[in-house]
């Protein structure tokens, strides 16, 4: 067995060479960085240095109720966000789809567009559109008769505005690849469904959508991933409130780190948050993943 592996590595050598350097930036800015940060959660930062302390910060993340509060506003966040990329995106590629290649290239590069902008950009054009005194929103809703909003300054308010900024921002990705999955699928299936009498929406709902169903599966796990990990928009918009409403696991970990200079406990969040993530991203694999061949 060990000899049948080195086999096929010497057999495959030039592609594991060519691939090395790929390799190298990998483990220098990925892997050791997350073993050196997973080693520095069994520590406590003092003026002295690093103080052992084992498994005191995960524990002490069970009584820590500014984490509870991330944690909760996060999943939220989550729930929102990404159900709603989804939708929308599946929705416009759809209506994009049967446009002329011309057409298609042109909204392609309309939705793409915000995800190759920066952030800090795009979160200081939503501030102005947010603003209470002379923001577009509050103009737009004051010509139906609504009463101005503190649309970043009310607990009710703060997460969905701030879920609307990420929707607007992360759609242009899943638009392109629902719009290349659509392409992919035979026509033959449409033409079959069409002869044996089935509406538009039983051709969508029994066709497209099962046949959308591995491409939907990458949006939902890599959208959730990306969701988890929101930061700048609360960094740049609310800072966490009012009151810690906007308040993420990734915000926190931030003022944990470099506002109170725990890291060691800062590090501690980022373990449970990697951990979360990856049983999350597994569960939907398992229970949503499903080989489709056409």
């Amino acid at each position: 067995m060990v000899k049948g592996f080195f086999r096929r590595v010497y057999k495959g050598r030039w592609g594991y060479f060519f691939i090395l350097p790929a390799y190298f930036f990998f483990a220098w800015f990925t892997l050791i960085p997350l073993y050196e940060g997973l080693k520095l959660s069994f520590y406590r930062s003092t003026l002295r240095g690093l103080t052992y302390v084992g498994l005191d910060n995960f524990r002490r993340l069970l009584s820590d109720e500014a984490f509870h509060y991330a944690l909760r506003n996060t999943v939220i966040f989550v729930l929102i966000v990404v159900p709603l990329v989804l939708a929308i995106s599946l929705m416009l590629a759809l209506a994009i789809f049967p446009m002329s290649k011309r057409w298609q290239s042109v909204y392609r590069f309309a939705f793409y567009l915000p995800a190759v902008a920066s952030s800090v950009v795009l979160s200081m054009v939503w501030l102005w559109i947010y603003n209470p005194t002379y923001g577009l929103l509050n103009y737009l809703t004051g010509l139906i008769g609504i009463e101005p909003i503190a649309w970043l300054g009310t607990v009710e308010w703060a997460l969905p505005a701030l879920a609307l900024v990420v929707v607007t921002w992360t759609i242009g990705q899943p638009v392109i690849l629902f719009i290349a999955a659509l392409g992919a699928i035979p026509n033959d299936y449409f033409e079959a469904a069409k002869i044996d009498g089935a509406t538009g929406w039983q051709t969508f709902w029994k066709v497209t959508l099962p046949l959308l169903r591995p491409t939907a599966l990458f949006v939902l796990i890599t959208q959730t991933i990306g969701v988890f990990q929101v930061f700048v928009v609360v960094l740049l918009l609310t800072r966490g409130g009012p009151a810690h409403s906007t308040q993420t696991i990734v915000y926190r970990i931030y003022e944990t780190a470099f506002q109170f200079f725990d890291f060691g406990y800062a590090a501690a969040m980022s373990g449970v948050l990697l951990v979360l993530v990856g049983l999350i991203a597994v569960l939907q694999y398992r229970f949503l993943g499903r080989e489709v061949e056409y």
